[in-house]
């Protein structure tokens, strides 16, 4: 097992936020969002002998997505994501857990995270969600992934064994009545062994895309960037669409999974997914959309590879019986899937696979999927529409799980430019080419950020420091 020589503590953390404007809206939900907000870390860490070494963490505050809200608007939902951001940094520093960043990081999601959520939610009329917590505390918990790899000048995913890991995950995950053990396993034993270098990549196709010229209105953006669907496959090489439906409009979403299916046909898209941007409360809804597609277009209903998430979000209160859906594709966790325990609740209620997300936390994405792949469920990574730092722990993660394929990734899509500086040093992460992601330039210890290349000049940061210092 792993010498108290590895471990760390947290020393200190810095936190900046980072303005992005996107060049067109993206829907989420009921709502469009033009603009976001990304948090970045920087986490200290500290060795038993006082050396030292800073990570990096970070990830946009995506407001509508995590927190739907028919009373709040996106300010006020803002506000208290910013300040629950701050409640954050100063309890992270407060950490007195040394180890491994999967250690520190559960002890802090367990045991401080909920209670820290209750005592913010105490006197609001309307609670910060959970998903809205871990999106917030994901960069903290990414940063101290970083520095752990930085502190050993050795690449994150190679510390995800006994040699650097105290606990096994029979620390973190219980065994069920399916007989599944995992003592003496680590996430090393469920990560794929050659992580490539080259992923396929998911185009989203938001629910205000124009897919023709003849779609626009003329409002959109005259960058250089492309605008219609059309061009987007034709410039990037695409062959997976994800494509964003209303699911309160059956008629609207059947035409557009027909005009969109068309279009891959013609221009030789092989795989899409149908995001129902969890607003459906009956199964039916979806499985008469997919039966309608499968009896008038089977080459289209072909093309779907899985359906994602068409339920809402708060799985506990929201327990459906899925598994008709599941009959008919691959139905996907997404929101819902806080944690490896509400992977296991939405396998219980029918769901198929998982998709995992590093805003969720890289702790909490590598315990989710360590538990589905012991439960033979398949999974895929997808985007928060992740741009700079974001982008490169979410397309690692994808690399190293095993996805049924590829990874989701839109930032360029949506703001391109805010990416620029780590564009230079990371071309292929940053700009699609024949419909693949090349990750090739990603290297060096924690998650291989290179960092110290990337000319960007950062906003004056807020500074905690360890009162065990």
């Amino acid at each position: 097992m792993a010498s108290i020589q590895n471990d760390v503590q947290i020393d200190s953390v810095s936190v900046n936020y980072l303005p992005v404007e996107m060049r067109m809206p993206l829907k989420f939900g009921a709502e469009s969002v033009s603009a976001v907000t990304c948090i970045r870390v920087a986490v200290t860490v500290v060795g038993i002998e006082g050396r030292t070494a800073t990570g990096w963490g970070e990830t946009p505050l995506s407001v509508t997505w995590a927190w739907p809200s028919a009373t709040l608007t996106y300010q006020q939902r803002y506000d208290a994501m910013i300040d629950f951001c701050h409640i954050l940094a100063r309890d992270w520093v407060a950490s007195d857990v040394s180890g491994h960043p999967m250690e520190i990081g559960h002890a802090f999601i367990d045991d401080v995270l909920h209670d820290l959520l209750d005592k913010f939610n105490a006197d609001r009329d309307e609670h910060l969600p959970h998903l809205a917590a871990l999106i917030a505390v994901s960069a903290f918990d990414l940063a101290t992934h970083d520095a752990y790899g930085v502190f050993h000048d050795i690449d994150i995913y190679e510390t995800y064994n006994s040699a650097f890991m105290s606990c096994d995950l029979s620390h973190y995950l219980t065994s069920d009545q399916e007989g599944i053990d995992f003592t003496g396993k680590f996430p090393d034993d469920f990560l794929v062994e050659v992580a490539p270098d080259y992923l396929p990549v998911w185009h989203l196709v938001g629910g205000l895309d124009p897919l023709e010229k003849s779609d626009c209105n003329g409002d959109e953006p005259s960058d250089g960037y492309p605008v219609t669907l059309r061009d987007w496959i034709e410039r990037d090489g695409l062959t997976c669409l994800k494509i964003k439906l209303r699911g309160t409009d059956s008629e609207w979403d059947y035409e557009r999974l027909i005009r969109i299916g068309e279009m891959s046909i013609q221009l030789g898209v092989t795989s899409l997914s149908a995001d129902f941007n969890c607003t459906v409360t009956d199964p039916t809804y979806v499985n008469d959309i997919l039966d309608r597609l499968e009896a008038a277009r089977p080459d289209i209903s072909e093309l779907i590879l899985y359906v994602e998430q068409p339920f809402p979000h708060d799985l506990e209160n929201n327990q459906i019986d899925v598994s008709s859906v599941s009959e008919r594709k691959p139905l996907f966790l997404d929101e819902s899937a806080h944690d490896w325990k509400f992977v296991q609740l939405g396998r219980n209620l029918g769901w198929s696979g998982v998709a995992l997300k590093t805003c969720k936390t890289q702790t909490g994405a590598l315990l989710s999927l360590c538990w589905a792949k012991a439960h033979d469920m398949p999974l895929m990574v997808q985007d928060l529409t992740n741009p700079m730092l974001a982008q490169i722990p979410h397309v690692r993660l994808a690399a190293h799980a095993g996805t049924i394929m590829g990874v989701e990734s839109n930032g360029m899509q949506f703001y391109p430019a805010a990416s620029i500086a780590e564009e230079a040093i990371h071309p292929g992460i940053y700009r699609r080419c024949n419909g693949m992601l090349d990750l090739s330039t990603i290297r060096g210890p924690g998650f291989g950020y290179r960092v110290e290349e990337v000319e960007r000049e950062l906003p004056a940061a807020e500074t905690f420091s360890s009162p065990q210092g």
